[in-house]
């Protein structure tokens, strides 16, 4: 199963990715987390550059760019789920998607040209309020994390998504354990009806 946690920057995806691992890991399961994007590769470092300024591409380009470094891991991701372990994502499709969308481009065609990634079984966004989002870390913000009316946009395209696709939306505004329950339950529910 691959499990795809999104939402804004500062919504708790790591955190909540690398709980929900642990917590399948402790239940028996074969789980392994992957964060998008993958700074270790070579598209990952030009994304890195571009965040912090160093590059200026336009939205197009930096989306081919946040694609292109999850087909950088595809085989990978194959690979685990094929060998039977979950994968949970920090990241992934979707997040293309929604800042896509949020800076004027098309949804169809980010979704089409992610077609052949694996699919994610489960999505669980969550929903911050861009303002939190913002206060949660106030200094070394990317571009997109100092925008606050990209973020609104982001966040209405996510919700969007979630609406059109059945994912689970958990509010991220509470505390992390409540947070983490909530998406423990939620898990635990899908894989009982596997």
């Amino acid at each position: 199963m691959l499990i795809a946690i999104e939402g804004l920057d500062q919504s708790g995806k790591a955190t909540q990715a690398e709980r929900l691992r642990d917590h399948l890991r402790g239940e028996g399961a074969r789980a392994r987390l992957v964060s998008f994007p993958d700074y270790g590769t070579s598209i990952g470092e030009e994304i890195a550059r571009a965040l912090q300024g160093e590059r200026e591409y336009g939205p197009e380009a930096m989306q081919l760019l946040y694609v292109a470094n999850r087909y950088e891991r595809k085989a990978d991701l194959e690979r685990w789920l094929s060998g039977g372990l979950t994968v949970v994502c920090d990241r992934y499709v979707a997040s293309s998607i929604a800042y896509g969308v949020a800076q004027g481009l098309d949804a169809d065609w980010l979704s089409d040209i992610q077609r052949f990634l694996p699919c994610a079984e489960l999505t669980i966004l969550l929903d911050i309020d861009p303002a939190l989002a913002a206060e949660r870390k106030s200094a070394g913000r990317d571009r997109y994390e100092r925008d606050l009316d990209l973020l609104k946009r982001v966040r209405a395209s996510y919700l969007d998504q979630a609406e059109r696709s059945n994912w689970v939306c958990v509010d991220g505004n509470r505390s992390k354990d409540d947070v983490t329950g909530e998406i423990i339950s939620v898990v635990t529910a899908r894989f009982s009806q596997a």
